[in-house]
């Protein structure tokens, strides 16, 4: 028997990723009527893949954590109902999750954080007191991330100050090596931030959340995309695709509906936008918000984006790896710099897989092409693309040896992921969740205008965890603190 709706007026969530959908099926489940409007002719954001040659190549998800029955993704998955239809294969069957592979040494990050620490001490005997306060510190967020404590707690009261500082700057004021400092700076590299400007608390959020259980999409990024939008509509939400939003409308400080592309207008109390705070901005009149909030939008430093070569390789030659590996070099204060990302995967064709290999890149790289939109940018976007590549090609060859009928599938940069989701210069990971700007990004959900809210990466943090726990976050926001604990946390607990 159908429940019945309660009068609380429409929901409009803007951005149909795994942050707009996690936000739509919770207040479905809450019995709220949600619509989500997405501007391209498939919702799912980053996490839909793209098929070239016959081949999925994965877009936003890599790799998760947290996954195994009880830990924190996993409740996440279950309360919204989502987990039976999602596959997934757990990583580490060799006692691998990741491989970072430096010009002059190996660290293997594995599953558990007791292994972890084993692995630290081997490979770094002189450092054991160092060691020791990285370990302990993790373990206490590890217990805060599995018992979900932020999800109700408002202010994050229960993290201590020191949370908040620099993990950079205590590794260097506890005499850390450089050498162990470059193997502690890949995890926030996974949010888009250097160990220098990480907050200690996103840097074991991160890694713990990793060293818990990490796990690969056993399906596509579509399917994956797919589960969220049916669970979203099995629950009664609606999904407007092929048509963005151009206008957010407002009234007395008040959020009143939306403009789409089309010229289409909808009414609604309450609009939560999963988008950038500068995509947000932009969609709003230029009296509704406060100068204040859009001046410290504008100063945000944003992520940098990503440049991804995806290639198909002979499966006899190359088989597929249970772990990523990643190639990186040490600059002379431990700052990672030319890391790039591998991972190889069974393509679901005879006798073919897919290597995939990432690595950071700005605007700045592309400046170039920054006015031409996708599919349109020339020969030469092509030729730079190609050329850069064939550099990631040639390094690769150098981990795999020779990669026999290889074939590039695609090369996508930052200016890819601007055009698809709409997101500044191309940025990964929103804005940048720096120990510098923090104070300045907490700020942001608070948007002065009644019934108008942020949502996923851009609320919390980055990744699949941080932004379905910013999607959580945003809302309890939106039906109050009491009825979040009651209807929500209730299946929690």
């Amino acid at each position: 028997m159908m429940k019945e709706r309660q009068t609380y007026g429409d929901v409009l969530i803007i951005g149909s990723g795994v942050g707009g959908l996690t936000a739509g099926i919770i207040l479905s489940k809450l019995n709220l009527q949600v619509t989500v409007v997405e501007r391209n002719p498939l919702p799912g954001g980053l996490m839909r893949s793209y098929v070239r040659s016959g081949i999925e190549c994965p877009v936003g998800v890599h790799y998760m954590g947290s996954l195994d029955s009880g830990q924190p993704l996993r409740r996440l998955w279950d309360y919204l109902g989502v987990t039976p239809s999602i596959p997934v294969d757990r990583m580490g069957a060799e006692g691998v999750i990741d491989r970072y592979i430096f010009d002059d040494f190996t660290f293997d990050l594995p599953e558990g954080i007791d292994s972890f620490e084993d692995n630290l001490k081997r490979a770094f005997p002189l450092e054991q007191s160092q060691i020791k306060m990285i370990i302990d510190d993790l373990r206490q967020i590890s217990r805060s991330l599995s018992s979900l404590d932020m999800l109700m707690s408002p202010d994050m009261s229960f993290l201590s100050p020191e949370n908040f500082e620099s993990m950079g700057e205590r590794l260097l004021r506890v005499g850390c090596s450089t050498r162990l400092l470059s193997v502690l700076g890949v995890p926030s590299t996974l949010i888009g931030v250097s160990l220098k400007e990480c907050p200690a608390f996103y840097y074991h959020m991160t890694l713990a959340s990793y060293l818990l259980s990490s796990w690969r999409l056993a399906c596509s990024g579509s399917h994956m995309a797919d589960v969220f939008v049916s669970r979203f509509k099995s629950l009664g939400g609606d999904v407007i695709t092929g048509d963005g939003v151009e206008r957010i409308m407002t009234e007395s400080r008040r959020v009143k509906g939306v403009i789409l592309q089309s010229g289409r207008m909808l009414g609604a109390s309450t609009v939560i936008a999963a988008v950038h705070p500068g995509t947000l901005v932009a969609m709003l009149p230029g009296d509704a918000l406060r100068p204040a909030y859009a001046e410290r939008v504008n100063e945000l430093e944003n992520t940098k984006g990503l440049f991804s070569v995806s290639i198909a390789v002979d499966a006899d030659a190359h088989e597929a790896l249970s772990y990523n590996i990643y190639r990186l070099h040490a600059a002379e204060d431990g700052k990672l710099s030319c890391g790039i990302f591998h991972q190889i995967l069974n393509s679901g064709q005879p006798g073919i897989n897919i290597l995939s290999m990432m690595t950071k890149s700005g605007i700045e790289e592309w400046r170039k092409w920054e006015g031409t939109t996708s599919g349109r940018r020339g020969r030469e976007y092509a030729e730079a693309k190609e050329g850069k590549a064939h550099f990631f090609i040639d390094e690769a060859s150098k981990l795999f040896g020779h990669l026999r009928e290889m074939k590039i599938l695609d090369i996508y940069t930052p200016l890819t992921i601007r055009d698809r989701v709409n997101s500044p210069g191309g940025s990964a990971y929103g804005i940048l969740r720096s120990a510098r700007q923090l104070m300045k990004t907490a700020s942001l959900r608070r948007t002065s205008i009644g019934g108008l809210f942020l949502a996923g990466q851009n609320s919390l943090a980055p990744g699949i965890m941080g932004t379905m726990l910013g999607s959580f976050q945003t809302v309890r926001n939106v039906i109050g603190h009491e009825r979040f604990s009651r209807e929500v946390m209730g299946d929690f607990l």
